[in-house]
């Protein structure tokens, strides 16, 4: 098990070729909103449009934002996760992976663990559900921090 940094992160060119293969422009507004995800890791999309705001160099209205992160999700570019309350919590890593979601902060922490997915997947694979088909699965682990921050020098 191993919580994740900034790796797995595209960078702009790598961005960009993921637009490219999904038939998309690199849009002044797409590589803004690709900015702030890489700058944010997890986000929803007001989240985003506040960075934009205050570091972006481009205007992007919040439905804008929105639309772009819910077409880079759909496409795969983006994952896709649940926040509290049913907010919807967009992440820069497609790549399956876990999350621990600290219930005071609200921080997310990406969590790469390949024993557990391989676990997960075994267990479901095959699996029905009467009514319905599994397209998928998100593990978030709710935890709290247990030791108390450093203070700041």
């Amino acid at each position: 098990m191993k919580i994740m940094g900034k790796s797995g992160i595209p960078d702009i060119l790598q961005f960009k070729r993921q637009l490219r293969d999904k038939n998309l422009k690199a849009t002044p507004q797409r590589m803004a909103v690709h900015e702030a995800m890489s700058a944010l890791g997890h986000a929803a999309a007001e989240d985003v449009s506040l960075w934009i705001a205050e570091y972006g160099d481009v205007s992007v209205s919040p439905a804008s934002v929105y639309n772009i992160l819910s077409t880079l999700a759909d496409l795969g570019i983006y994952g896709r996760c649940s926040g509290r309350g049913g907010k919807k919590i967009f992440d820069v890593r497609a790549k399956q992976h876990f999350h621990l979601y600290d219930t005071r902060s609200e921080a997310w922490r990406d969590l790469e663990d390949p024993a557990l997915l391989e676990l997960l997947e075994a267990h479901l694979k095959g699996r029905r559900f009467r009514g319905y088909r599994l397209e998928g699965f998100e593990l978030q682990l709710l935890c709290r921090p247990t030791r108390k921050p450093l203070p700041s020098k």
